[in-house]
Parts: structure tokens; C-alpha cells; sequence
């Protein structure tokens, strides 16, 4: 008996219920952005401890048309040597439903702690870049980002 002959569509569709229905898939609804104390436990998590001001140079417009494709770049006052380097910079962004966007792993060889990078942003927010130094310490800067048209579904 050949098979009835329906489009891709209808065949997710069904295939989607039917996981459903026999408890083979949850949908569990996610938030729309990372809440105050979730960012914060994200920062924690990455570091360790509790990141300092200063060194940090995070660039950004303050008004970007479309979220989808936001400039950035970010460096780090670091000698990049041996002893003393950036081993990583991690770009957040709060407002995201997935507030870590990217992290750079860097080592002595890199020769400059930058990096320009287009980023995709769901609303206005502040974007956060945290860099970790090889001696452990850590170091923040912020700077806060308009978006007239969102680029995660915002």
C-alpha cells in the first residue's frame, strides 16, 4: 500500500505531536532575557569571583539601528607577555535570551588583547565585557546600547 503523499510541513507537524503526545519531547517555555541575578551568577560562574573595574575598553554605538548586526570591539590594557596576558575576554549581553554571546581565549602569542566582532542584540541593554588575566584577576566594563529594531526575536 504506497505510502499517502503529504508536503514537509504536515510530516513536522504531526511528527512534532506525536513526540508530544507520547512524551518523548517537553517544550519548556524559556525567558525572554536573563534576569538581574541569573547575569550576575553567569559572571560568577565564568570568573570565580567577582570582576574589578578598569582595564577594559569596550566600544559600542550608542544607538544601533538594527540589532541583528551590532559593532563591537573590545580590548584589554595588558602587556601580553609570558607572565602577565588576558587568557580570555567573554562579551555578555543581559537583555539576550542567551546572555553569553562569545568568548576570545587569547595567550601571550596574541601580541594585542582586541577584538572587533558584530554582534547580535534581541533589545536595547547594556553590553558587558569581562576580561580573565592570567594571574587570575579579572576585570568589567559596560556600555549601554539603544536598538530601534530588535535582532533575537525582539
Amino acid at each position: 500500500m504506497p505510502l499517502p503523499d503529504i508536503d514537509r510541513r504536515t510530516f513536522v507537524v504531526g511528527g512534532t505531536a506525536a513526540a508530544l503526545a507520547l512524551g518523548h519531547v517537553t517544550l519548556v517555555p524559556r525567558p525572554a532575557a536573563a534576569a538581574p541575578n541569573e547575569f550576575k551568577e553567569v559572571i560568577k560562574t565564568l570568573l570565580g569571583r567577582e570582576p574589578k573595574e578598569g582595564k577594559v575598553t569596550l566600544k559600542l554605538p550608542p544607538i544601533a539601528e538594527n540589532g541583528n548586526t551590532v559593532p563591537l570591539t573590545v580590548g584589554v590594557d595588558s602587556p601580553m607577555t609570558a607572565n602577565d596576558h588576558v587568557s580570555a575576554i567573554h562579551i555578555l549581553a543581559e537583555g539576550n535570551p542567551a546572555p553569553q554571546v562569545c568568548t576570545f581565549r587569547l595567550n601571550p602569542n596574541t601580541g594585542k588583547a582586541e577584538a572587533t566582532i558584530r554582534i547580535r542584540l534581541a533589545k536595547s541593554q547594556i553590553v558587558t565585557a569581562v576580561a580573565q588575566m592570567a594571574d587570575g584577576s579579572a576585570y568589567i566594563a559596560g556600555a549601554e546600547v539603544k536598538i530601534t529594531v530588535g535582532g533575537c526575536g525582539g
